[in-house]
């Protein structure tokens, strides 16, 4: 359950993919709860009260934060330079990503965070919790700046790829909110608890719950566009990319499988098309998918070598958001362990090629 497992896969969207694994860390004393990635760190939060850190281009344990009493519930990566954590403890923390530094601690909610959510612009956040809140906060500012009363608690909150709406879910209902008026112009609601969620296109939602389905729904119209038996167990996460221009899908079961899934939104009546899976041998609590953009930069910058310097960069840097206050003092104990450990070796498993499923 405190193991963090990493598995390699090609991005090659024409051909099955064969999933093998990286390296192993056993990073916490209790299991997972949260896991963000950005263009060089992943991030783990634990039951255990602490979030490791995990550099990934030198492949070591970078450090431990601290911060937090209770749960680590949720991790969120803003570009390269903030990481946004919450925890039952109803603290939202803010981090500065270059030199792990707690920059403000906000106590956000009475009872615990259960989720949140960064506009894509950097200027916002959102967060729900256990005290029957929406909340949304000023970024730049570092404060409150809207407080909506639900009428009961939210477990997940998420912005949609363009930011001009957003969505919550409450057991197994998902409500959608448009930005400019912040009120709900539509309702999904599916049979069992919802899990997981996260937006294919700015219209188009996958919805993973407590069962064996994965449900795609249209935000504006409500109506499930298609839905598929991606697992033999319920669904803990999902997470999806967009690739050569094909969309991909990838889910985590608590059968313990990973599966990868190519989506044809040109067909999207029709099952996605397998494209790899692979047995964790492990309870999977969450998931998210890492690019190695250094190894896709180089690849592309060979393919055409008279591309400008801006053009060889996958990295597209956001405009620069304070998000410090000035009037506050430093909060204590919010840097990182500076002790550096090596990850562990490969998993000591034979690596085999999956067969590739239609």
């Amino acid at each position: 359950k405190e193991l963090t497992a990493f598995f390699s896969s090609p991005l090659n969207i024409t051909e099955a993919w064969a999933v093998v694994p990286d390296f192993t860390h056993h990073a916490h004393t209790a299991s997972l709860s949260a896991i963000a990635v950005n263009s060089r760190y992943v991030v783990t939060g634990s039951k255990d009260e602490t979030i490791h850190i995990y550099d990934m281009r030198k492949k070591v344990e970078h450090g431990a934060l601290l911060q937090h009493n209770g749960t680590v519930t949720c991790l969120e990566f803003y570009g390269t330079s903030h990481l946004l954590s919450g925890a039952e403890d109803g603290l939202i923390c803010i981090w500065n990503t270059k030199r792990w530094e707690c920059l403000k601690s906000i106590k956000a909610h009475k009872g615990h965070v259960t989720s949140l959510s960064i506009h894509p612009s950097g200027k916002l956040a959102l967060s729900v919790g256990t005290d029957k809140t929406l909340r949304t906060w000023n970024l730049v500012e570092g404060r409150s700046a809207f407080i909506k009363n639900l009428k009961q608690n939210a477990h997940i909150i998420k912005w949609s790829p363009s930011g001009e709406k957003y969505v919550t879910v409450i057991t197994n209902k998902v409500d959608v909110y448009k930005l400019d008026t912040a009120s709900i112009t539509g309702t999904i609601t599916t049979e069992r608890r919802i899990s997981s969620l996260t937006f294919i296109t700015d219209t188009i939602l996958a919805v993973a719950g407590d069962d064996e389905i994965i449900r795609l729904f249209n935000c504006d119209s409500q109506k499930c566009l298609c839905e598929f038996k991606a697992h033999e167990n319920r669904i803990k996460d999902i997470y999806s990319f967009e690739r050569e221009g094909q969309h991909v899908v990838v889910t985590a079961s608590s059968d313990g499988y990973i599966k990868m899934w190519n989506l044809d939104l040109n067909k999207i009546k029709d099952a996605p098309t397998l494209l790899g899976e692979v047995d964790t041998k492990a309870r999977l609590t969450c998931l998210a998918v890492w690019f190695d953009q250094a190894s896709e930069t180089k690849e592309k910058s060979d393919k055409a070598a008279t591309a400008s310097q801006e053009d060889k960069s996958l990295l597209v840097r956001k405009k620069k958001v304070c998000w410090t206050d000035k009037n506050d003092k430093k909060v204590k104990d919010g840097k990182n362990i500076p002790e550096k450990r090596k990850l562990e070796t490969p998993l000591k498993k034979k690596k085999k090629k999956l067969k590739n499923s239609e």
